[in-house]
């Protein structure tokens, strides 16, 4: 597992060009995950119902994971608008995006050569106005302290960026925090030192590791 940080797009990006009468409508879209990406690609082709064709590729992960790598042609010739999509994507290095290219066809054949430098140049001209935010990739952890360890657990929170998700209050407090991968190590031993081992910490079952 990485804990590297990584970037990914801070907010929806649209823009369109026309060629040989074709009007190529491209948007770019942080998604978390395929099933997000898909969900996106699906409200594209609500949105544009008559065009002829929403091609799409999408990193749902980290840009480094080609698992979560996908592409569709949606009718266009194979190859020619999905893979070119999904080469601007990757060469990007931005996670969790999602790029679907909305195309009205103009009445004039562009040739598979010309179709793959249409789409390719769509989404590298959306990738041009993109602004990012860095993705931190975190951890969950259940903590179990006496109420007079409150502030000192809000206090590392904050110094090893980390975040509360939760808080259950009884005879102790029982919170569920997210704590940046990188500083793992350093806020638990810091945990430890500074409540006197009396808080107890462990790993949160059934949630994996994610960005935020």
């Amino acid at each position: 597992m990485s804990i590297t940080p990584y970037r990914a797009p801070a907010q929806t990006v649209r823009c369109e060009q026309e060629i040989k009468k074709s009007r190529f409508i491209t948007y770019l879209a942080h998604t978390q995950g395929e099933e997000d990406a898909k969900q996106f690609i699906q409200s594209i082709r609500e949105t544009y119902p008559d065009a002829r064709h929403h091609c799409w590729a999408f990193v749902a992960g980290r840009p480094e994971s080609s698992v979560q790598w996908g592409c569709g042609d949606d009718g266009e010739p194979a190859g020619t608008a999905g893979k070119p999509m999904l080469a601007q994507l990757s060469g990007a290095n931005v996670g969790e995006i999602c790029a679907v290219v909305v195309r009205y066809f103009g009445g004039v054949k562009l040739g598979t050569g010309g179709l793959v430098k249409a789409y390719g140049s769509s989404v590298q001209q959306a990738l041009m106005m993109m602004e990012t935010r860095e993705i931190a990739v975190t951890v969950p952890y259940v903590l179990s302290c006496e109420y007079a360890h409150i502030d000192t657990i809000e206090s590392l929170l904050k110094q090893y960026h980390g975040v509360q998700l939760d808080a259950e209050f009884s005879h102790n407090v029982r919170l569920t925090v997210r704590i940046d991968a990188r500083f793992v190590a350093d806020f638990l031993e810091a945990l430890k030192n500074q409540t006197r081992g009396q808080a107890h910490v462990s790993p949160l079952e059934n949630e994996s590791t994610s960005g935020t």
